[in-house]
């Protein structure tokens, strides 16, 4: 594995996990997003659809162990950048509060209400896996209208050889729901990718760790834009801080849904550029080699 590929992911909410929280962020209005029939107002069900809950934590840890593991895993991030694990654990460790927050926002929207009562999974068990890669281009043109959002997704795990089923789970959030807020965090990445048209590279990985960040405030997406722009040239930081940035900034202001309140799944047949059209979410900027 090339440097590149090992560091982009290490970059990606571990595999692929914001200080700030933009404020300018609408929600998704109920009657586009809520599926027809569906109660949204019912309570979480305690046994998500698709199998046992997570086995609850032994003891809760204490502030001085959450201390302890936050900066183990800082230091090991800082020092390889690669090292997905470490990402991961210190996004887990320093989530928390944010995490709150965004259970917060998901409970005040249908779709978001029902994504925390249905809890889906992504894996390749859990979504028609072997029709999206089969039915995927090998190249997406931004041109073509045809192209559906599966199709998008599909051609992003085939052309990059990624897996669903290779994110790590959750170990260091002690909360049932709020652990699976981070799960679900991590399985949309991909999702973001295929939306946003950005590849997995060093450059795109940061595009979308600003686009996180802006729209989340995971602490997580803030280590993984500092320390990743530390690693550009001084070609790729101008990139980053003329065209991405400014992306990604616009695209979280103007955008007319919180991104984790959408039920991607549910989405695989729209066609893309209607789907970023109902979320008024505008490309990544196309760059050249």
């Amino acid at each position: 594995m090339n440097a590149c590929l090992k560091f982009t992911k290490g970059l990606s909410t571990a595999n692929r996990p914001l200080l700030i929280q933009s404020p300018n962020i609408s929600r998704c209005n109920s009657s586009s997003w809520s599926s027809a029939g569906v109660d949204h107002s019912s309570s979480l069900s305690s046994v998500p659809f698709y199998g046992t809950p997570r086995r609850a934590a032994s003891s809760e840890r204490t502030l001085q162990d959450r201390v302890a593991i936050a900066l183990h895993h800082a230091t090991t991030a800082f020092a390889d950048p690669t090292r997905a694990d470490a990402v991961a654990a210190l996004g887990e460790i320093t989530g928390p509060a944010t995490l709150q927050r965004i259970h917060d926002k998901m409970m005040e929207d249908p779709t978001g209400r029902l994504i925390l009562k249905e809890r889906p999974i992504v894996s390749k068990s859990t979504i028609p896996y072997e029709r999206l890669i089969a039915q995927a281009p090998d190249v997406v043109d931004d041109a073509d209208s045809t192209i559906t959002f599966g199709q998008a997704y599909g051609s992003f795990l085939k052309s990059h050889g990624f897996d669903p089923d290779e994110r790590d789970e959750v170990k260091f959030v002690e909360d049932d729901t709020l652990a699976y807020i981070m799960l679900r965090y991590r399985q949309c990445h991909d999702f973001w990718h295929a939306l946003t048209g950005l590849p997995p590279t060093v450059l795109g990985e940061l595009g979308i760790k600003w686009l996180e960040l802006f729209q989340t405030g995971m602490p997580v997406a803030a280590l993984s834009c500092t320390v990743g722009s530390l690693r550009l040239d001084s070609r790729e930081r101008e990139i980053l801080l003329g065209s991405y940035l400014p992306w990604a900034i616009r695209a979280s202001q103007d955008s007319r849904c919180f991104l984790m309140n959408m039920y991607y799944e549910k989405e695989f047949d729209t066609p893309l550029d209607e789907l970023r059209r109902r979320l008024n979410l505008e490309p990544a900027p196309a760059m050249k080699p």
